[in-house]
């Protein structure tokens, strides 16, 4: 049998999930009858008792692990992914959550499915992230990382905010909204989606800006390259935060501005043999599909 080129895996499993101390012992002793070694997330070994397998930091886990699988939801894959981004460390997730963009093995079918990706039946998709610095009287007080999109924002209790675009030193306009989403192709079926924004390919290189509720019918959702510079200057407003995949933020102040460029980094992400992106979009937004092939075009 081949030695696979993913030797040495990283675990990662999201916290407070009812009965995944069994799944894991599962997914170890499986993993460990195919040869590979095992190392876990720093915070996953925390919150379980497998003191055998040793825990490793992101960066300790970039220089040492072939791959990392992620047991959870899309958020968990959010988190880890920003952290293994610099390290071009490929992911593959099992689904523990509700939606699974990015976490499409089901549970159920995880052993047979990983038995194929380890053994080299896959199909491997790269994804871009973008990346921002917020700016304050020129300093940078707040960098971040998101693999699905950087969202500036009112409070909920705070007017609307006033926010001027740029576009590679272009001034595009002044909008008066409840804040603007910057997202990646991946982040398109995120909140930029909820907000009325289109849906990116991820192979596109694009960067969709979506207003939220604009003031101004005619403030719509653009497609941008992903080669762009947008800067973002808050104009006024009160209680404005801009956050990264909602999952770091930074509190904002009249004239501070956010640069966001893609990012130099990328992911990439191993799915199952055929695995495809439209019947992913198919079955999370619940378009019809024609049973037996009734209603289809010929």
């Amino acid at each position: 049998m081949p030695v696979s080129k993913y030797q040495t895996i990283a675990l990662v499993v999201r916290q407070h999930t009812d009965g995944i101390q069994e799944s894991v012992q599962t997914l170890l002793d499986f993993l460990r009858g195919l040869g590979h070694k095992l190392v876990f997330e720093a915070e996953t070994a925390a919150h379980l008792d497998f003191p055998d397998v040793p825990a490793l930091g992101a960066a300790a886990i970039g220089a040492l692990a072939d791959a990392a699988i992620v047991m959870g939801g899309d958020g968990t894959m959010l988190g880890m992914a920003r952290q293994l981004a610099p390290y071009d460390v490929p992911l593959i997730g099992i689904n523990q959550g509700r939606l699974g963009f990015m976490t499409d093995i089901p549970l159920e079918r995880m052993l047979p499915v990983l038995g194929d990706i380890l053994g080299g039946k896959f199909k491997a998709e790269r994804r871009t992230l973008l990346e921002g610095s917020v700016l304050r009287d020129g300093v940078a007080i707040h960098v971040g990382m998101a693999v699905n999109d950087v969202v500036v924002s009112r409070g909920a209790g705070a007017g609307m905010a006033e926010l001027r675009v740029d576009v590679d030193g272009h001034f595009m306009y002044n909008q008066r909204s409840d804040g603007l989403i910057i997202a990646t192709p991946t982040g398109s079926t995120a909140y930029a989606l909820s907000a009325g924004g289109p849906l990116l390919h991820p192979s596109l290189g694009g960067i969709v800006l979506v207003p939220i509720a604009p003031h101004a019918l005619s403030n719509r959702p653009i497609v941008l390259p992903d080669s762009s510079r947008i800067e973002i200057q808050i104009v006024r407003g009160r209680d404005i935060s801009v956050n990264f995949d909602m999952q770091t933020f930074a509190s904002l102040m009249q004239n501070d501005r956010i640069v966001i460029t893609r990012s130099p980094h990328s992911i990439t992400f191993l799915h199952p043999e055929g695995w495809s992106y439209y019947d992913t979009l198919r079955e999370k937004l619940h378009w019809n599909e024609y049973p037996s092939g009734e209603g289809k075009l010929h």
